[in-house]
């Protein structure tokens, strides 16, 4: 038996959120059964409930899912068998095979008769698992019951089958059956569906069977398929399949499921069933218990459709933004209309495809016409026309209700889309669909920008920016930049490169949107896989340290301080933090410490001195280095490009991005995918650092070196210097700009036109400094500030006068007065020069080794000579000097970080080694018995002093990078000595084993083994294999002789007996492989090398050559053994007199002030421009570009050809339809006027013919929806909805034609509904009984016409019905006066409304006003509209509300009560703050037209406006 187990929580260096495989393993237990398996899958099922995050192997994750699955999902089965008058089967339509035994005589339901409700009971589902479809890839399938929550289906979707919530639903809806479809409408619309669901993240829900409008979706997925590769998205198609009616259903059952099942496509033997599309990846098949019915599942698709709706939309949960649905249709027959009926009156917008055939064909041609032309004569010919045979099958009032249904579809022209083929203005159906809803979203009730920000949420999620540019940023519509942060955030996190650009385009400032709330939820919503991510959640866990908190850690507790320590990491420790702490107390929690980002805190809490550092600091933070930084560290290549863009400081930026992504590369995988796009980005940064400084240098020398050099405030205080050398970026060191800074540093005060023989002629005869053999910078810059002079006062004089050049030339004057040096300067500047120092410190290294020689050789005594003693002296300055080097830290690295710097350098190794070699030497040499010993140590130490030799050759444009390749070679060499160590030790021992017998002398065992088939290689070819070459004078018998080896086993002749024949053969192979094959693979492996190395040599000597610089620009000027004298003024200042030291690195930093740091940004962003300029241009010019471009203009200009050809095709077919109609039409009109003519007289028998064509309204503007139906009459739409609110009661279909009483309507047969009276109701007066009687009823009819129901409805009485409006306004005092009104809050209808209700006779305010303001200021408000003389009726009249009836109706009264600056109005204010957190919560909301109310509040909102015009 094996149980499983969970470990303790992992340590805090562990990957946050994810305990790895061996957190739960199996420990087993040996006992003397086997474990249940629904123990296992309890105890899995709890295990994966309690570890959300943990990372289990694939066949626990199934046990767990089995027992998820079996926990929550249910399948339904018939408990009752009852024949259906068919032998063998039950009326639930399955066999009696397929009943369990309980079913075939139950005794709990004998002698009963068959209910669906009652003996159809739920049991644990048995058909789930991974279904393989016919050779497709595998998919997911699970049979649910038809009760099934859709909570839990959406929890298997997105958990368990791993979908990511989609970004848009896109449910397709239409024929059941396989219908006909144009080629060119098909091949559209699959485009477009597969189109738009990969752009945006949408699933597809289907019925899922290959059939009808099923079948063209799975074609529409098999050609993704097909065309698309493994790296594309994956397009998400849910098909909801009844369980019943599905054919070859048997390979899908397995009680613990089937992973996977194999089910085949049988479309010939399916008879009335149906078969499963293969071409859909998940399925969900809806079980009712019954077998043969379809419809099933067609309620739980709406259920689950509408749960997906709800939820919020992409991944920041706080959105008020939900998952968008749209319906797609195609062809249909009944069942579709009233799907499409039903989605829009939810709010569901609808795309129609014409010339799909029958209800989409129906409600296209009729969407093309004026509402009051959509009558029953024209949906009787239009469905003539579409369904051919089956309208013989329609009876009128189907005819009547789908005249009334899609009348009310035309009506809601906001949720009604018509993708047409013939359109001038072509789209494709991806763009039709993603409009569609942008259009729902723009009419809905949500006021002004909210609206616009709502459809920019969907366009973000979408990532269509082709939508957004066309549909949203048009010219009416203006964006401040605060309107779009949030899209910005979503832009961001959803890593939309195109949005993001597009939202900068519009002005979105990146200073007011990139805050530091903004900062650290971006940072929150990192790749869960992302380094950086990982890293950050590490250190906020180890700083927590309870397991219990960890769990709950959330995203909004990032903060930038741990931003910046994980940073700073990356970055190195030279540099300082990028986000500075505001409090770092000690006794502050961590947790709670502030980051000034943009912090403004008041002067009387700050001194000034803090105020204006802040204002400084606000006024350098560079909020496109946020941005950048924050791309960088999770990898994004195009979104970090487009922040750099927006960076100051490009140039740090770039080399910053390429430090940070080297190191993080290295914590990576180093073979990772990850790594290498980290690599390969840091080198696209450097190449653009390298663009950025070329273009500066090309502009300013001066300038662009100083950038070298200057310390950056907004990369913790760093240089590009020290970023690129940190960085490795060798090519960029290797730029001719950074190399002519380091040659000028190189020369010191020198000029750098000196030749060499001139400094080396100097440094023997220093006298020729002062005669002017030599230069010096300072000579130079003189020289070029009087050429500049002259020049400057010759555009003068040529100038007209004007006092700013003369002004200018005073400036540059003050800036061009330079002093010659003086006679020290010039000896201080040639001493102090680093090649000065250099050429010194060679000739002292060479009269160093002179010496070490001599003594070696020549004096080297028991009693050491004065030349000796010199030699230690020499030797201690050197040593003195290496410690100088090792602590001296001007950089503020730390020692630890100096150290390894010093440790990682191959001379300073061998600088260390050669001093220990010579101490041991040393001490020997001291000691008389060791003195050879030490004579001999100390000669090894003077050939690694003689190695050392060539790091002073590095500087050498010649020398320096055939040094660097030694050093790769002799990398090469280490590998090839390991490779032939293997072939010496193999035959040494084989050959030793052979010849000699157990030898026992340790160092003729290793000449045996080692040193003899090493000699071998080099041509020294052994004696002792051969018999003939064999000597018995060579050898001795018993090894006695300790020069001799041992003779090999003899024979009694004294012969040797190995077996010749086998050392001569492994000798020849040795030879052939050691000498031939492996010398052979050294030479091309030196000479690979050398190519590799060589086309970089000059880069590799570029980039060491710093170091070598730095070193002698910071070391004392006096040579070994004179710098002990500079050591000891070292030691006595900063030791002794305790002097802080002087910064010798100022060449490598610069501060600059604000003023010119202002200016050199400024410059260096202009430089920007004007490379990525020259970048775009070079792109454009390149042949893949022009290629890319013209094919593009190509397809284009075919597609467009395409619409052209279709668009003239039907227009003239149109065409000639028109004047066929209107030529019968002329025909009619004559006969007409014949006939009147005849009759001689101005009757005639038949109707007067039009003369114009009823399609030329095709071409009209479509007539409001709210126009009458009959002059005076008011119109009837909300009193006519089919669905009567707070019952099932359904109306009868009344079309528009139909509403007024004075038109005959004999088909018409309302139902009756009357709700019960309240207690209420009758306590106040309201009529008797009589609500059902149609001779009572027949006396109230609605003045508005009918409405589909008689009776009383849940009104309180027949006839009409009494409301009160009270508009209770006051003007507000803002900006501008205001008139605002007093509105109270609908949950149900998610709106607002007037505070209005149902009242009798002897009342004035609605009881629902008494009870949300009170009975006592009720009271007051009576008595004040008692005095107020002004006070007005607003309207007055019937109201068209969704609860009337033919015999009961609603009648409003809206007055204007206008509350003026008075007690009451004071009282008013004060109940409203109580009342703003109730149930019934109430608000003083603005009078405008954009106030989300009812239609009907909204027109006595503009009549009230209208009475207040021109007040106050």
């Amino acid at each position: 038996m094996q149980l499983l187990t969970a470990e303790p929580p992992p340590p805090p260096s562990a990957q946050p959120g994810i305990v790895s495989t061996d957190r739960v393993r199996a420990v087993a237990v040996t006992m003397g059964d086997v474990m249940e398996p629904s123990f296992v899958q309890t105890l899995a099922a709890s295990v994966t409930r309690t570890a959300k995050y943990l990372s289990l192997s694939p066949s626990f994750q199934r046990c767990a899912f089995m027992a998820w699955i079996k926990e929550n999902i249910r399948k339904k089965e018939c408990a009752y068998y009852t024949e259906d008058g068919r032998e063998g089967v039950c009326k639930c339509g399955y066999p009696k095979t397929h009943h369990v035994d309980e079913a075939i005589k139950p005794e709990e339901f004998l002698g009963e008769s068959w209910d669906k409700y009652r003996h159809i009971r739920e049991a644990p589902t048995d058909a789930f698992g991974d279904i393989s479809l016919g050779g497709h890839k595998a998919g997911k399938y699970i049979r649910v019951s038809t009760d099934t929550s859709s909570e839990t289906l959406y929890e298997l979707l997105t958990e368990h089958w791993r979908l990511r919530p989609p970004n848009l639903l896109i449910s397709v809806t239409g024929g059941a059956k396989n219908f006909y479809m144009k080629t060119r409408l098909k091949e559209m619309f699959r485009r477009g569906l597969i189109k738009v669901a990969q752009t945006t993240g949408a699933w597809i829900v289907t019925g899922g069977t290959h059939t009808g409008v099923m079948k063209h979706v799975g074609m529409a997925m098999r050609d993704y398929t097909l065309s698309s590769s493994a790296f594309d998205a994956q397009v998400v198609a849910i098909g909801v399949v009844t369980w019943g009616v599905l054919h070859n259903r048997e390979p899908l059952v397995h009680p613990e499921g089937c992973f996977p099942a194999h089910y085949s496509l049988d479309e010939q033997g399916q008879g009335r069933l149906s078969c499963l599309d293969v071409n859909h990846s998940h399925f969900l098949l809806v079980d009712d218990g019954t077998h043969g019915q379809y419809g099933a599942e067609i309620a739980l698709r709406s259920r689950l459709e509408k749960l997906i709706s709800q939820q919020p939309l992409g991944q920041r949960a706080d959105g008020g933004v939900k998952i968008p649905v749209v319906c797609v249709v195609l062809e249909g027959g009944p069942g579709t209309l009233n799907t499409i009926y039903n989605a829009m009156l939810n709010g569901t917008p609808s795309v129609i495809l014409e010339g799909s055939g029958r209800v989409a064909d129906v409600i296209a041609h009729a969407a093309r016409l004026p509402l009051s032309q959509v009558n029953i004569a024209l949906i009787r010919k239009l469905m003539k026309r579409f369904f051919s045979k089956e309208y013989e099958s329609f009876s009128s009032l189907m005819i009547i209700e789908w005249t009334k249904k899609i009348q009310d579809i035309i009506r809601m022209p906001h949720l009604l889309t018509v993708f047409r083929l013939d359109e001038e203005k072509h789209i494709d159906l991806d763009v039709a669909i993603l409009q569609a809803l942008l259009k729902a979203s723009r009419n809905c009730d949500t006021p002004g920008h909210e609206s616009w920000e709502q459809q920019l949420e969907l366009a973000v999620a979408w990532n269509r920016v082709d939508i957004a540019k066309s549909e949203i940023f048009t010219e009416e519509s203006q964006w401040k930049s605060t309107d779009l942060h949030r899209a910005m955030l979503s832009a961001l996190v959803g890593h939309k490169p195109d949005f993001v650009k597009l939202f900068l385009a519009n002005n979105v400032s990146l200073r007011e949107f990139l805050h530091e709330d903004t900062l650290c939820e971006l940072y929150a919503h990192l790749e869960p896989g992302c380094l950086f991510l990982q890293r950050l959640r590490r250190r906020m866990k180890a700083e927590k340290g309870n397991r219990s908190q960890l769990d709950r850690l959330g995203r909004s507790q990032v903060s930038l301080r741990h931003v910046s320590e994980e940073v700073h990491h990356f970055l190195g420790s030279f540099t300082q933090p990028l986000y500075s702490l505001k409090n770092p107390c000690a006794e502050t929690p961590e947790e709670d410490v502030c980051v000034t980002l943009q912090t403004k805190v008041s002067a009387d809490l700050q001194s000034s001195s803090t105020a204006d550092e802040e204002r400084e600091a606000e006024a350098l933070r560079d909020p496109g280095r946020d941005l950048f930084l924050w791309a960088i560290l999770q990898n994004d290549k195009e979104l970090a490009e487009i922040a750099w863009e927006q960076c100051r400081d490009s140039l740090t930026a770039a080399l910053a991005a390429s430090r940070i992504l080297k190191r993080m590369a290295l914590e990576e995988d180093q073979v990772g995918d990850e790594a290498e796009e980290m690599r390969k980005l840091a080198n696209h940064y450097e190449r653009q650092a390298i663009g950025v400084f070329s273009e500066c240098y090309s502009w300013d020398e001066q300038r662009a070196q100083k950038l070298l050099i200057r310390i950056s405030p907004s990369w913790g205080r760093a240089t590009c210097l020290r970023l690129a050398l940190e960085a490795d970026d060798k090519s960029f060191v290797a730029h001719v700009g950074v190399q002519a800074f380091l040659t000028q540093t190189w020369c010191g005060e020198l000029a750098m036109s000196n030749p060499l023989w001139k400094v080396l002629l100097c440094m023997a005869f220093p006298l020729l400094i002062y005669t002017g053999f030599i230069s010096f910078r300072r000579d130079e810059e003189i020289l070029k500030a009087s050429e500049r002079k002259n020049k400057l006062k010759d555009a003068v004089a040529g100038a007209p006068s004007d006092t700013g050049w003369k002004a200018q030339l005073r400036h540059g004057q003050v800036h061009m007065n330079l002093k010659p040096l003086d006679c020290i300067s010039r000896l201080a500047g040639f001493v102090m020069a680093p090649m000065v120092k250099f050429y010194w410190g060679i000739v002292s290294y060479f009269s160093f080794l002179v010496l070490f020689g001599f003594v070696l050789v020549v004096d080297f005594q028991l009693t050491p000579s004065w030349t000796e003693l010199l030699l230690y002296l020499w030797l201690m300055s050197l040593v003195v000097e290496e410690v100088r080097q090792l602590f001296d830290d001007p950089d503020g690295s730390g020692f630890q970080k100096k150290v390894k710097r010093y440790i990682n350098d191959l001379w300073n190794i061998l600088d260390v080694l050669s001093i220990l070699l010579f101490t041991c030497g040393f001490i020997f040499r001291l000691i008389t018995a060791t003195f050879y010993a030490g004579k001999v140590v100390l000669c090894i130490d003077f050939i690694i002093f003689c190695l050392r030799l060539m790091a002073i050759f590095t500087i050498s444009k010649t020398l320096g990078p055939k040094i660097i390749i030694v050093r790769r070679m002799m990398m090469d060499l280490f590998f090839f000595m390991f490779l032939l160590s293997i072939w010496v030790v193999a035959f040494g021992v084989a050959k030793q084993g052979i010849l000699i017998q157990n030898e026992d002398r340790l160092e003729w065992i290793m000449r045996g083994v080692l040193y003899e088939p090493y000699l071998i290689i080099f041509g020294n070819v052994p004696t002792d294999i051969d018999r003939v070459q064999f000597s018995m004078d060579s050898c001795t018998l018993n090894g006695s002789d300790p020069l001799k080896p041992r003779c090999p086993v003899l024979a009694t002749d004294q012969t040797p007996v190995f077996p010749e024949w086998l050392t001569i053969i492994l000798l020849c192979v040795y030879l052939l492989f050691a000498n031939i094959l492996l010398l052979n693979l050294l030479i091309a492996i030196f000479n690979y090398t050398f190519q590799e190395v060589q086309d970089n040599t000059d880069c590799f000597w570029k980039f060491q050559r710093y170091e070598l610089i730095k070193e002698y620009h910071s070391r004392p000027a006096y040579p070994p053994p004179f710098i002990l004298l500079s050591h000891l003024y070292l030691l006595v200042t900063r030791f002794l007199l305790c002097r802080p030291s002087k910064n010798k690195h100022r060449q490598f930093k610069q501060q600059l002030s604000r003023f010119e740091e202002e200016e050199m940004l400024s410059w260096e962003a202009l430089m920007q421009e004007n490379f990525l300029a020259k970048s775009r241009q070079e792109q454009s010019q390149s042949v893949e570009y022009r290629v890319q471009d013209t094919s593009e203009k190509v397809g284009n200009l075919v597609g467009m050809l395409e619409v052209n050809h279709n668009r003239d095709t039907d227009s003239m077919t149109k065409r000639l339809a028109r004047l066929e109609e209107q030529v019968s039409r002329s025909v009619k009109a004559l006969s007409w006027i014949m006939n009147a003519l005849r009759s001689q007289g101005y009757a005639s028998e038949e109707e007067v013919p039009s003369l114009t064509s009823q399609r030329s309204h095709m071409e009209t503007d479509p007539e409001p929806a709210n126009k009458p139906t009959a002059e005076g009459a008011p119109c009837h739409i909300k009193a006519r909805h089919l669905h009567y609110p707070g019952s099932q009661v359904t109306r009868f279909p009344v079309p528009e034609e139909k509403v007024p009483w004075e038109v005959e309507f004999t088909l018409y047969n309302p139902p009756v509904y009357s709700t019960q009276r309240t207690t209420d109701s009758r306590r106040k007066g309201t009529p008797p009984a009589g609500d059902s009687d149609v001779a009572n009823l027949q006396k109230y009819r609605n003045p508005g016409g009918r409405t589909g129901l008689m009776g009383r409805g849940c009104l309180d009485q027949l006839g009409p019905n009494q409301i009160h409006d009270p508009v209770i306004t006051r003007w507000w005092d803002g900006d501008s006066p205001t008139l605002e009104f007093l509105a109270v809050w609908e949950e149900s209808e998610g709106r607002w409304a007037i505070p209005g209700g149902l009242v009798h006779s002897d009342e004035i305010l609605p009881e629902r006003l008494e009870r949300i303001l009170g009975k006592k200021l009720c009271d007051k408000i009576k008595v004040r509209m008692a005095e107020d003389t002004r006070l007005q009726t607003v309207y007055k009249g019937y109201v068209d509300d969704d609860r009337n009836t033919d015999n009961a109706w609603v009648e409003t009264t809206a007055f204007n009560i206008h509350l003026g600056s008075s007690a009451l109005l004071d009282e008013m204010n004060q109940t409203v703050q109580r009342r703003l957190v109730t149930k019934e919560s109430v608000w003083w909301r603005e009078v405008s037209s954009t106030a989300l109310m009812c239609a009907h509040h909204k027109e006595v909102l503009r009549r009230v406006a209208e009475l207040h015009q021109g007040a106050p």
